[in-house]
C-alpha cells in the first residue's frame, strides 16, 4: 500500500493520505532550538537538548503516538462544527476530509479541505533563530461566506528537564505561570521569581520563559492554562474552548500551561487569509517583543523560508545521482543524505521514540556518523571529529557521550576501569581518514588536539594511543578484550573475553595508522605497526575460523561463541562482514564465510545480526535474550549493519548480490509496499524485525540511527564507487550486472566532476577506461592535479 511519494524536484517527501501506518515525521531547526513534527502537526521543541531541554511537550508511548503538537483548530461559527488543520488531532471522516503533507528539508506544509475550507499550514525554525513560524492560509472554496474561529495551540513543559516535567510532578505542577502581555504576547514562565542564571541546562534553579505572537488577525481571546482550554474531561481531539467558540482569557498558575490565541476571520467565496504565529523561547517582554517587530510579517516570513530552503538544498547538491533506480535516486539525491545530516545533528538523542535517555552525543555512534555528511558539510564534520577526539581519555579509551553543551576538555573525568568499551576510539579510523580524504587536510593529522581528561596530542598521537589501548588489553588468545561492550552491547564476555570484531575493527586500523604515517615519514609507527597487524593475524587465524563461517568472540572462561557446535546465535554478521572490510580473511575465507551469510543471514528485509535467536542463552552472556526472537539484537535485522554487509560483498565484487542487499535495507524500496514497514519510507530506521519474528519487515525507531550514514557511504563509495583519495577521487563501481550504466554529479575540492559510467559487458565490477576531459587516463583515479574547475569523466566497466 502506498502513502505518498518522492518530490525530488522540491526535496520534499509528499504524504498524499493522513492515515500512514504510523506518525511519520520530520525535523525543524538546528541544534540550538530543534523540533519534531509528523504529518499531524504533533511532535515537540527542544532548546540544545532533548532530554534537559524540552519546552513543548509529548506524552511518548502513547495512542495516537504524536500527541500534542503544532495545532490550529478551526472552527465555523454558524454552525459550530470544527476540525484541525491537520487530520489530527480532531480526525474527522476521512469521506469528508482530505490532507496531503510535504516534509521537506527541515520544513513541513499540511493542505487540508474540509467542508469547503482549504488550508495550508507551513512550519519552520528560522535559520540562526530560537523561534519558529507555522504560517496558516486559509481560502473559503464554498459559494458562501464563512465566519470562522481559529485558535492556535501548544502544550508547554513546566521543566525543560523532561524527568522533571514528567516524572517529578509534587514539583513541576506548581512552578508555571502564564499570562497576555500587553503587548499581545503570550508569555509562560518557569520559575518566574528566579534569575534567568547562566545558559547552562543543568542548572534547575533558574527561569525559563517562551512566547507566543500572532499576526494577520485582532487577538479575540488567549489561553493559557491546559486544563482551560482542553477542559477537565476532554481531549486534543475535542477541546473545550473550541467546541465554546470562545477561549476564557486563562492565566497559568501551576498546573499545565499552553498557548492558545484566538482569532476571528470572515472569508468571502474564494478568499484566502493568511495568519502567521511565531513561538520561541525567552522572555516575552524582551526577546519576544524583538522577535516580533523583526520577523512578524508574511514577507519576511517568505524570505526566510526561501533562505532555510537555500541553505539546506545546497549542502544536498554536492554529489546527485542517475541511475536505472529511482528510489536509490530519491535516497542519494535527497533523503539518505538529509537523513544523515538529521541524525549527525542529534545523534541518538531526541525522536519520537529517544526520549532523553542518551542527552548528548554517543561516542562511538557520533564518530560513525561522521562519514554520512562528510560530502556534505566537511567542515562542520571536522569541528565535530575534533570535538570528539577530546572526548578520547589518555589511556586512549573514551567518555561513552559527550555533551556539546557541557564538555570540557583537559578536565573531564575518566571513566572507570571496568566502564570502557572497546570497539569507541577504533572509528576514528574510519571517518579520520575519510575526512582527510574528503578535503586534502592532511595536516590534520598534525593538529593538536587535548585528551578529555588529562594532557594532549596530534590526531596522529589520538589515533596511535587508540590502539595501543586495545593491544593493551589483550585476552588468552591474543585478542582484543571485549570489556564492558564491544559494539554490541548485549554481548557479555567478562571483561578480559575477547571480541573477534574488535579485533578486525584493531587490524583495520593498524593498516589504517601504517599508511599514515608512511605519509608522515615516521617510519617507527609503520614498523609498530605492522609487527601487531602480523602478530594479530596469527592469533585470528588460530582461533577464530570455524570451517565455514568465523566464530563471534571467546568469553573470559575461554568458552567459544558462535561455532556449529552452539544451537543458539552460531553465525553472527559482524564478524563475517568485516573480516573482509579488514582484509583479515583469506580469499577462501571470505568467499565462505559471505556464502554462509547469504544462506543464513540473508531476508527479504535485509540481513539477521545473527541466527537462530537466543532463547536458552543465559543472559549473563548475552543479554541479547530478552528481546523476542527476530527482534533487535536477537536475530533481528539492525540495520546500522546492513551498509557493512553491502561493503564486504562489493570488496568482492559480488554486485548483484550487494546490490540485492541494498534493495532490502533500502527504506525507498518500500514506498508502494509502506504497510509492510510501516515507519516512515524515506528514511532509516533502527531496528526491522526479521523472518523469525510473525510480524516480518516492520521496522521501528525511525531517523537516528546508523544506519543511515554506513548505507548513505555504502551505496555512494562502494555500489556507485565514487571515492576521494588523499590525491584525488577514485571511480570503482561494484553494480548490479543488469544496469546499463549511471551517471554521478560531485563536487569536489572546489571542482566539479560530471561522471558517466558505461557497462556494456554488463560487469558487476572492473573499470577498463577513463576518460577525463577528453584524455585517457591509467587506472581509475581522477588525480587531484589533473581536475579543472569543470570536468567531464567517461567510464567504462568490462
Amino acid at each position: 500500500m502506498q502513502y505518498g511519494y518522492f518530490d525530488d524536484k522540491r526535496k520534499e517527501y509528499v504524504i498524499t493520505r493522513p492515515d500512514t501506518p504510523t506518525s511519520w515525521s520530520n525535523y525543524l531547526g538546528s541544534t540550538e532550538y530543534g523540533a519534531i513534527i509528523t504529518n499531524h502537526a504533533g511532535g515537540y521543541g527542544f532548546y540544545q537538548s532533548g532530554a534537559k531541554g524540552r519546552f513543548l511537550r509529548l506524552r511518548f508511548n502513547s495512542v495516537p503516538m504524536d500527541q500534542p503538537g503544532r495545532y490550529f483548530y478551526l472552527r465555523e461559527n454558524q454552525t459550530g462544527d470544527f476540525w484541525s488543520a491537520s487530520w489530527q488531532p480532531v480526525g474527522k471522516p476521512l469521506e469528508q476530509y482530505s490532507s496531503i503533507c510535504r516534509h521537506g528539508t527541515a520544513y513541513t506544509i499540511i493542505e487540508s479541505q474540509y467542508a469547503g475550507i482549504a488550508t495550508e499550514t507551513t512550519y519552520f525554525v528560522p535559520l540562526g533563530e530560537c523561534f519558529e513560524y507555522w504560517k496558516l492560509k486559509i481560502t473559503n472554496r464554498s459559494d458562501r461566506e464563512r465566519k470562522l474561529s481559529v485558535f492556535s495551540f501548544c502544550e508547554f513543559t513546566n521543566q525543560w528537564d523532561t524527568t522533571q516535567d514528567q516524572v517529578n510532578l509534587q514539583y513541576s505542577l506548581f512552578i508555571v505561570k502564564g499570562e497576555l502581555t500587553d503587548d499581545g504576547l503570550l508569555r509562560v514562565a518557569i520559575q518566574d521569581n528566579l534569575s534567568t542564571g547562566s545558559d547552562t541546562l543543568y542548572q534547575h534553579d533558574i527561569a525559563r520563559h517562551a512566547w507566543m505572537g500572532l499576526v494577520g488577525a485582532p487577538i479575540t481571546g488567549y489561553d493559557t492554562s491546559r486544563e482551560a482550554f482542553i477542559g477537565t474531561y476532554r481531549g486534543y481531539h475535542n477541546p473545550e474552548a473550541v467546541e465554546r467558540g470562545a477561549c476564557s482569557n486563562s492565566n497559568a498558575y501551576g498546573d499545565n500551561a499552553c498557548g492558545s490565541l484566538h482569532a476571528e476571520v470572515t472569508l468571502q467565496p474564494g478568499e484566502s487569509r493568511e495568519l502567521l504565529v511565531l513561538l520561541g523561547i525567552g522572555d516575552a517582554h524582551g526577546i519576544g517583543k524583538r522577535k516580533m517587530a523583526q520577523f512578524g510579517s508574511p514577507s519576511k516570513m517568505e524570505l526566510e523560508l526561501e533562505k532555510l530552503k537555500a541553505s539546506w538544498h545546497g549542502r544536498l547538491g554536492r554529489l546527485i545521482v542517475d541511475t536505472p533506480d529511482e528510489e536509490l535516486n530519491h535516497t542519494i539525491n535527497v533523503w539518505g543524505l538529509y537523513n544523515s545530516l538529521v541524525t549527525f545533528a542529534w545523534s541518538r538523542s531526541a525522536s519520537l521514540v529517544y526520549n532523553g535517555e542518551r542527552d548528548g552525543l554517543g561516542f562511538r555512534d557520533s564518530v560513525q556518523d561522521i562519514l554520512g555528511v562528510l560530502t556534505a558539510i566537511p567542515e562542520e564534520a571536522r569541528q565535530r571529529l575534533e570535538l570528539m577526539l577530546t572526548g578520547q581519555v589518555a589511556c586512549g579509551g573514551a567518555i561513552p557521550i559527550i555533551k556539546p553543551f557541557d564538555h570540557h576538555p583537559g578536565s573531564e573525568n575518566a571513566p572507570a576501569p571496568d566502564e570502557f568499551r572497546s570497539d569507541d576510539c577504533l572509528w576514528f579510523f574510519n571517518a579520520v581518514p575519510a575526512y582527510v580524504n574528503e578535503t586534502g587536510d592532511f595536516d590534520f593529522y598534525n593538529k593538536v588536539l587535548p585528551y578529555a581528561d588529562d594532557g594532549e596530542d596530534t590526531v596522529f598521537g589520538h589515533l596511535k594511543r587508540a590502539l595501543e589501548f586495545n593491544m593493551e588489553r589483550l585476552g588468552k588468545h591474543g585478542l582484543p578484550c571485549g570489556l564492558l561492550a564491544d559494539w554490541n552491547d548485549c554481548l557479555r564476555l567478562g571483561y578480559h573475553g575477547e571480541s573477534l570484531f574488535v579485533a578486525f575493527q584493531v587490524r583495520l586500523g593498524l593498516i589504517v595508522l601504517a599508511e599514515i604515517a608512511t605519509e608522515l615519514g615516521r617510519q617507527a609507527d609503520v614498523l609498530w605497526a605492522e609487527e601487531r597487524r602480523e602478530a594479530l593475524d596469527r592469533s585470528i587465524q588460530a582461533c577464530a575460523w570455524d570451517g565455514d563461517w568465523f566464530i563471534w568472540a571467546i568469553g573470559e572462561d575461554g568458552t567459544v561463541y558462535g561455532t556449529r557446535d552452539f544451537a543458539e546465535g552460531q553465525v553472527y554478521l559482524n564478524t563475517q562482514v568485516w573480516s573482509v572490510i579488514s582484509g583479515a580473511a583469506t580469499p577462501e575465507q571470505a568467499k565462505k564465510c559471505m556464502q554462509t551469510v547469504q544462506e543464513r543471514l540473508a531476508t527479504p528485509y535485509g540481513l539477521m545480526l545473527s541466527a537462530p535467536p537466543f532463547v536458552k542463552t543465559s543472559i549473563d552472556v548475552m543479554r541479547a535474550v530478552v528481546f523476542n526472537g527476530g527482534i533487535k539484537e536477537n536475530a533481528g535485522i539492525f540495520n546500522h549493519t546492513q551498509g557493512w554487509g553491502i561493503m564486504a560483498e562489493c570488496l568482492l565484487g559480488h554486485g548483484d548480490r550487494a546490490y540485492a542487499y541494498l534493495r532490502a535495507a533500502m527504506p525507498a524500496a518500500y514506498n508502494t509496499r509502506a504497510e509492510v514497514r510501516q515507519c516512515e519510507p524515506y528514511v532509516q530506521a533502527q531496528t526491522t524485525y526479521s523472518i523469525f519474528s510473525p510480524r516480518a519487515g516492520n521496522t521501528r525507531t525511525s531517523w537516528l540511527t546508523g544506519a543511515a550514514a554506513w548505507f548513505y557511504y555504502s551505496a555512494t563509495q562502494s555500489v556507485l564507487g565514487i571515492q576521494p583519495q588523499q590525491d584525488g577521487l577514485r571511480v570503482d563501481p561494484c553494480i548490479p550486472s543488469a544496469w546499463d550504466g549511471y551517471s554521478v554529479h560531485r563536487e569536489f575540492r572546489g571542482c566539479t566532476i560530471d561522471i558517466r559510467v558505461h557497462n556494456p559487458h554488463h560487469v558487476c565490477k572492473g573499470v577498463k577506461r577513463m576518460v577525463l576531459n577528453s584524455e585517457e587516463m591509467s587506472g581509475n583515479l581522477l588525480p587531484i592535479h589533473r581536475l579543472e574547475q569543470t570536468n567531464q569523466v567517461e567510464v567504462w566497466l568490462g
